[in-house]
């Protein structure tokens, strides 16, 4: 597990359109019909990553928290499962039944998702205006799996909350760290 750093997709870049399948319900979705008019947050998480496990519970928090002030939250899959099949998305939906996740969560078998977006860990954080442009890309918080900083959101949470206020975010953005994406070799 060797610790990814997000690669800090410039601010200001329109969100990449996609098309994917909604593992827990079966739809095939777009960025169009789920992004919102007030702010749209894109993650890139999976099941098996230790890093993302360590915040889940913050994840619902922070989504429970924001979806009722109009920010849409989307979870996108993009790793291996060949070679992760902890990451399939037959188990995707169970997580997401069995976490209680509010928002879909998406597979994105192609990886081109995760391309479009410059991804490169989970989690990846990407949080776009009301017009779609990217105003924060970074960490959560500065909690990691074995530092001992408690989970609290409050890097994300400040970025959100300055959206909600009409004000600028900070650009001053720490990204985030987790396990790299998986993936696909070519042949």
């Amino acid at each position: 597990m060797a610790a990814t750093p997000s690669t800090m997709m410039p601010l200001g870049t329109i969100a990449p359109n996609f098309t994917l399948p909604n593992t827990v319900t079966g739809e095939i979705v777009n960025l169009q019909d789920l992004k919102s008019d007030v702010a749209t947050m894109v993650m890139f998480i999976c099941n098996h990553c230790p890093y993302v496990k360590h915040i889940d519970a913050q994840l619902i928090k922070l989504a429970n928290d924001y979806q009722s002030k109009g920010v849409s939250f989307i979870a996108i899959s993009a790793n291996d499962v060949e070679n992760y099949p902890d990451d399939s998305p037959e188990k995707m939906k169970e997580v997401a039944q069995q976490l209680g996740y509010t928002f879909p969560y998406l597979y994105d078998e192609t990886q081109e998702v995760a391309k479009a977006y410059k991804a490169a860990c989970t989690p990846d954080f990407f949080l776009f205006d009301k017009d779609l442009k990217c105003v924060y890309r970074g960490q959560l918080d500065g909690s990691r799996p074995k530092n001992d900083v408690p989970v609290t959101g409050e890097d994300m949470r400040a970025a959100l909350d300055a959206v909600l206020a009409r004000q600028p975010v900070n650009p001053e953005q720490i990204p985030s760290i987790g396990c790299n994406i998986k993936w696909k070799v070519s042949a």
